[in-house]
């Protein structure tokens, strides 16, 4: 359910007390065996490898496989290779590499041959994912004893390829940082035969104005398809005939009585298709009732930092984090750990930060990362789909930080269900979460 993710000192940690050359040797054997067995065809195999044990790793690795009678050598010469070793840097690197380094690297990306990362692609912060400068554009990456933070986290992920973890004999350890699996959805209470539609999950969306109920209407089928038992949508009074038209299960509501429909709801969603002028309303409804709270879309906007005793998610992506930070979203796109920290410091509550990784921030606990989905998430109301499901598993009964992971798991699992890779909507998604849940059960 919860897999460890590690970060250079816990590595560092975990070492300690083993004999560094046997440990070098059986990681460079299991570097070795992967390039035999993902690359048969190899005909030359160049390593470039740095001075510390990374590039000891991956000398040993193009020794063994010179014992299998295969053309490979130690060069920067790596015009010609079919396979690249990169053990140039390994988990203990920070910052920019110099400028050798750096000219060696973008040498190793333009050779067009196969690159395999010994352990994490030189210039990644295994520890972050952050790429300060000049970094390895891996096909597959051979990890040792557990995955690092940075080949999970973006940027890093982007460099790392696939990536295969190799057990070298340490013991395993609790770590700071954790990879959810797609088992945590077994932790989400499905109807019982004693629920009726309200005690199985009530949401109440509160957003969809003019030009935007599209949000709005998302968020409430992905709630219901989430296995929530009654949802409502309060939204401005010109858009409800809209929202008659397009949404056949929810109740609809103006927003002048938002307060009245909140009294039969178990959460709130806070803001797909909300539109501007609401950051009072927002607010309100934050500090006046104690109802757990996803806060999305347009309801990110303006907001302050806020006092609340009930469960609260905040769920945005690069840009709106940015703002709420007052910083560009660039810099939160390169520093997504860091600006995570800081927003979950600023608000006091749990903080998922969407993205081909999506974090998840607590108060008091280490970060959650989930990456299960496909690239095909990159659509418009993706979003609003991640609102709208986890808003139903905190009307569930769900803490919300897991609500939060198991809803971001929800989402992307469903996306690899859509029986196609092209042209995926957000509502392609919608319709494959009861699958994604059933096959949890």
């Amino acid at each position: 359910m919860l897999e460890p993710l590690y970060t250079a000192d816990e590595m560092r940690a975990a070492e300690q007390g083993h004999d560094v050359d046997e440990l070098m040797e059986r990681a460079g054997r299991a570097v070795a065996e992967e390039v035999l067995r993902r690359y048969p065809d190899a005909k030359r195999i160049v390593g470039v490898c740095g001075g510390g044990a990374n590039g000891g790793d991956g000398r040993i690795a193009l020794r063994l496989l010179r014992d299998e009678g295969l053309d490979a050598a130690e060069s920067d010469e790596v015009e010609d290779a079919d396979v690249i070793l990169d053990a140039l840097f390994g988990t203990g690197f920070r910052g920019e590499p110099r400028a050798d380094a750096a000219a060696l690297i973008e040498r190793v990306n333009a050779s067009g041959a196969v690159v395999v990362a010994v352990d994490v692609p030189s210039g990644v912060d295994a520890s972050t994912g952050e790429i300060p400068g000049a970094a390895v554009r891996a096909d597959h990456t051979v990890t040792f004893h557990g995955r690092k933070v940075g080949l999970e986290v973006a940027p890093g992920r982007f460099r790392a390829g696939t990536v295969s973890v190799a057990d070298i004999g340490l013991a395993g350890a609790d770590t700071t940082h954790q990879l959810v699996g797609g088992d945590v959805l077994r932790l989400v209470p499905l109807r019982r035969a004693s629920d009726n539609k309200y005690t199985a999950g009530s949401v109440l969306v509160v957003g969809g104005a003019r030009g935007l109920t599209g949000a709005a209407s998302l968020a409430a089928d992905a709630a219901f398809r989430a296995d929530a038992g009654y949802v409502a949508v309060a939204a401005p009074e010109e858009s409800l005939p809209v929202l008659e038209v397009r949404l056949l299960e929810a109740v609809k509501r103006p927003l002048a009585d938002v307060f009245d429909a909140a009294e039969r709801a178990g959460a709130l969603a806070l803001g797909p298709g909300l539109g501007d002028g609401h950051a009072d309303l927002v607010r309100r409804l934050l500090v006046e009732t104690d109802l757990p709270a996803v806060v999305d879309a347009d309801a990110l906007r303006g907001l302050e930092p806020f006092e609340r005793s009930a469960a609260t998610v905040l769920t945005p992506h690069e840009g709106e984090l940015g703002r709420l930070l007052g910083e560009e979203s660039g810099w939160v796109a390169a520093h997504r750990l860091e600006a995570l920290r800081r927003a979950v410091d600023r608000f006091g509550c749990v903080v998922a930060l969407k993205g081909a990784d999506t974090l998840i921030g607590s108060p008091g606990a280490g970060p959650l990362v989930v990456s299960l989905g496909p690239p095909s998430l990159a659509a418009a109301g993706t979003g609003d789909v991640l609102t709208g499901i986890v808003a139903a598993f905190l009307a569930k009964g769900l803490e919300p930080s897991l609500a939060a992971a198991a809803g971001a798991a929800a989402q992307q699992l469903a996306a690899t269900l859509v029986p196609h890779r092209a042209g995926v909507v957000a509502s392609d998604v919608v319709a494959a979460l009861p699958r994604a849940l059933d096959a949890s059960v």
